[in-house]
């Protein structure tokens, strides 16, 4: 996306269990914010837990693989590294 493009927004309707739109409604009271702050605030929350995880699962994936070389330190793994050159 440009630079200069405005910040555009999609509106959408949602559906809410009520004992959620509740909780919704009564955080934006009390935070001093609109609805969809609220929503977005959760959507960005929720996002960004799900992006830790996956970092979490490569991480872990890929610390097996290396242990599996023998590779347990950086220092190892550079070692390791500079022999595949």
């Amino acid at each position: 996306m440009p630079r200069n493009t405005p910040n555009l927004s999609v509106k959408k309707a949602i559906s809410l269990p009520p004992d959620l739109a509740r909780f919704a409604m009564a955080t934006a009271r009390e935070e001093g914010k609109t609805l969809s702050a609220v929503v977005q605030d959760a959507m960005r929350a929720y996002r960004l837990s799900r992006l830790r995880s996956e970092y979490g699962d490569l991480q872990g994936y890929w610390s097996q693989r290396a242990r599996e070389k023998g590779v347990l330190t950086e220092r190892q793994l550079k070692r390791y590294l500079k022999r595949k050159d």
